[in-house]
């Protein structure tokens, strides 16, 4: 178990739960290994969250754009639980290795299958690289809705939704199926924020 973890969730939650209270469902969904967690993503804190809505002894890592690495503090903390860049708008080789050898550890690893902050569902398509690594490493996916609108005082729901494997042909499936896994992965998490 990574200890830091453990430290910043028992430290954010209670400092955080009066002023942005969370509604957890869900958490049962979570496999213990080899599991990618699939947010919706709207907001900088959003990837907070999740995080500190997972059990305290849950081992994540996460893919974060590169320029958080580069603030003071802040990267630091980030790179301590875990997290390891990824350069936006590039297809960033390293990043992507990177995030299929933690599966293949048998960790588990949060992305943002649209890549980006978006105002509303449907402003950006899906993007393939999660369904792709998906493909390549046998991994669960668990798509998980994070409340839009966030706002001082008002409850925000964190939704893991039920673990699943993508199905498709061959050994890496054609395009068509990978970004067709990738806009399914998206609706499950989106649909779960309608549902709950």
């Amino acid at each position: 178990m990574n200890k830091f973890h453990w430290i910043v969730r028992a430290v954010l939650r209670p400092v955080l739960h009066p002023f942005l209270p969370l509604e957890v469902k869900g958490v049962e969904n979570l496999p213990r290994e080899g599991a990618m967690i699939c947010p919706n993503h709207c907001s900088n804190w959003d990837p907070i969250f999740v995080f500190i809505s997972m059990p305290k002894d849950y081992n994540v890592r996460t893919m974060a754009k590169e320029s958080l690495f580069h603030v003071p503090v802040l990267g630091w903390v980030v790179k301590k639980l875990g997290g390891f860049p990824v350069a936006r708008g590039d297809s960033d080789i390293q990043a992507i290795k990177t995030a299929i050898q933690t599966l293949k550890n048998g960790e588990n690893l949060m992305l943002f299958p649209e890549g980006k902050r978006v105002k509303a569902e449907g402003e950006v398509a899906a993007k393939g690289g999660a369904a792709m690594i998906a493909i390549r490493t046998g991994a669960t996916l668990v798509p998980v809705y994070v409340e839009q609108e966030k706002r001082l005082f008002h409850r925000h729901r964190v939704i893991f939704g039920e673990p699943y494997k993508p199905t498709f042909t061959g050994r890496r499936g054609t395009s068509e199926e990978v970004q067709a896994i990738a806009d399914d992965l998206l609706r499950r998490a989106y649909d779960l924020g309608r549902e709950g």
